[in-house]
């Protein structure tokens, strides 16, 4: 046996790590986008590409991957470490915080989009079980292109990253009732469609119940056991365990397998371990997600479209104006401005992965002709393609009405969409605020922030900011800045009576909220601290205290004794700064 022969899919393999390591990157400098390169680069070596040249030019079947099957089945473990991440950066607590937009817009959305899609399958003479079947696998999107957008913007904890998100999440969710449709119009039986479906959601949720309290038992002890082993080797294989091995037990339970990373995401979140999880994680995660995209542009027939390329573009938007046309107007009746309605609304415009096996298995069974399956799935796989290039169009069209908005003052005043809960509310966003924004977007948490610099707050909006023009010491602004349901106020002034006049205003209609202050000196923080501040952060005691633990640490003084140190001097500026 060769050595070709003993290594599975070691040419696949090999193609694939070469456009991920040398053509992608070039795509990268030109400032195209890499779900974009992912998708062109998959057309172009796949069988339909490349592969239709083979049987002239031979040496062509060495950059060829042909078993798109066998891709396919790799594939899906991007989706999967992609929804590991996304439940790594939440918690149980800001997933709650979120129910609204999650079985409130995203049940809307599933909903409406399945029925109207699915009327239209009917009056193209679908059949009932048909016209049910395309409407639901259609109304999903595609999590692993939409969330690595937003993900590659820093957009997660923004509002259109949150309804996006919810809306995705719930879709996820809808996986289980679909299949289970499925299965009951194949198998033919007497059995009540409302019954199933109440059948198939509670095991959904006994699943779910049971891998929460399991993962809560198990997962701390398994990772302190790893971790006190100090091997890097072994805690990244008891990540990949968790992961793979969460997902593949949902998975023969009949669930989504993403939908099982998810869970095992936001058990490991509330543990000590996430941050080295999720940069040990990042490389697999990015590396399957690439081969996702890429079996998505292996899979598009181009000689199919062009065969039919007229009812092919007008289904691919047609398909895009009546999901994004209900997802924008839903958006909007959930508080989102018009802009990022409509940015919300073209970035979920296609169809998603999910269609593939729905609608490969409505074939399998007899629900669906093989030709209407084999067209449904070109125009979905076109729309996946598109995408990247709508998000495009989306950003800079929902940028121009934002402008315009501005410009005409129906968004001059602070306007904190989605009923915001869980969110830090930043009020002065110069140099800290603003470096406190991005540590608060690589945490995917949401922030609203409020400053007096018009000019600042321009340049702000035109990078899609959440940053508003206002007086964060009015009660009117902060309300509006939803800071009655914020998890923190922080304030970052440069101007310390304006600061110090927040800091009272706050504590004194909200004296729960947790407030964080920029701090000039110890005098101007103990006075915070007697207003009400949680914590004064002295910017010219703290850089110094910084260095000496740093200094104290090269010594060889143990961290801990470091931490007990610093924090007892400390008090000791604060006491000097009382007296």
């Amino acid at each position: 046996m060769s050595n070709h022969a003993a290594i599975p899919y070691l040419q696949e393999i090999v193609v694939f790590l070469v456009a991920a390591g040398i053509i992608v990157p070039v795509f990268h400098r030109l400032r195209v986008s890499p779900v974009l390169g992912y998708l062109a680069i998959g057309g172009i070596i796949g069988p339909f590409g490349l592969g239709l040249f083979v049987d002239k030019i031979g040496w062509l079947s060495y950059a060829v991957i042909s078993d798109i099957e066998g891709v396919h089945a790799l594939a899906e473990l991007g989706v999967v470490f992609l929804l590991f991440m996304i439940g790594l950066e939440l918690s149980l607590d800001r997933l709650w915080s979120m129910r609204r937009l999650v079985f409130g817009l995203g049940s809307a959305q599933v909903g409406l989009t399945a029925a109207a899609l699915g009327a239209v399958a009917w009056v193209l003479d679908a059949g009932a079980q048909a016209s049910i079947l395309l409407g639901a696998s259609l109304a999903l999107s595609s999590t692993a292109i939409v969330m690595q957008i937003l993900v590659e913007r820093r957009a997660l904890g923004t509002p259109l990253g949150q309804a996006s998100f919810s809306i995705l999440l719930l879709q996820d969710l809808a996986v289980v009732p679909i299949l289970f449709t499925v299965g009951v119009f194949g198998a033919k039986t007497e059995q009540s469609i409302g019954l199933a479906l109440v059948i198939a959601v509670g095991k959904a949720l006994a699943i779910m119940i049971a891998i929460y309290i399991g993962g809560r038992v198990a997962l701390r002890p398994l990772f302190n056991l790893v971790a006190h082993a100090r091997s890097i080797e072994m805690f990244v294989a008891a990540a990949l365990l968790v992961v793979i091995g969460t997902s593949a037990l949902v998975g023969a339970a009949g669930l989504s397998m993403a939908l099982g990373a998810f869970l095992a995401g936001l058990l490991l979140a509330e543990t000590e371990y996430r941050h080295e999880i999720n940069v040990d994680i990042e490389p697999f995660k990015g590396l399957f997600l690439g081969l996702f995209f890429m079996s998505v542009g292996m899979g598009i027939d181009y000689r199919a479209v062009g065969e039919q390329v007229v009812w092919i573009v007008a289904a691919v938007v047609g398909l895009f104006v009546v999901k994004s046309t209900i997802a924008t107007g839903l958006c909007l009746a959930f508080g989102l401005p018009r802009y990022t309605s409509l940015e919300a609304g073209l970035l979920l415009g296609q169809g998603g992965e999910f269609a593939f096996v729905v609608v490969g298995l409505a074939a399998t069974l007899g629900l669906l002709p093989p030709e209407i399956g084999q067209f449904v799935l070109i125009v979905v796989s076109l729309a996946m393609v598109a995408t990247p290039l709508v998000a495009i169009a989306a950003n800079r069209l929902a940028a121009t009405l934002e402008r315009r908005a501005l410009a005409a003052g129906q968004e001059a005043g602070l306007s904190a969409p989605l009923d915001l809960e869980g969110h830090v509310v930043i009020a002065g966003f110069g140099r800290v605020g603003r470096t406190l924004g991005q540590l608060l977007d690589d945490e995917a948490i949401p922030y609203v922030a409020v400053d007096l610099d018009a000019s600042a707050v321009a340049e702000n909006r035109r990078e899609r900011l959440p940053v508003y023009y206002g007086d964060a010491s009015r009660l009117e602004i902060l309300r509006r800045a939803r800071v009655d349901t914020a998890r923190a106020l922080v304030v970052t002034m440069d101007n310390t009576v304006a600061g110090e006049h927040v800091v009272r205003v706050v504590h004194g209609e909200w004296p729960h909220l947790p407030i964080y202050a920029r701090a000039r000196d110890a005098v101007h923080a103990a006075r915070l601290l007697e207003l009400g501040a949680t914590e004064a952060i002295l910017e010219t005691i703290e850089a110094s205290l910084q260095l000496g633990g740093r200094v104290l640490e090269g010594t060889g003084m143990p961290m801990e004794a470091v931490q007990r140190r610093i924090s007892a001097q400390r008090e000791i500026e604060l006491a000097a700064g009382r007296r």
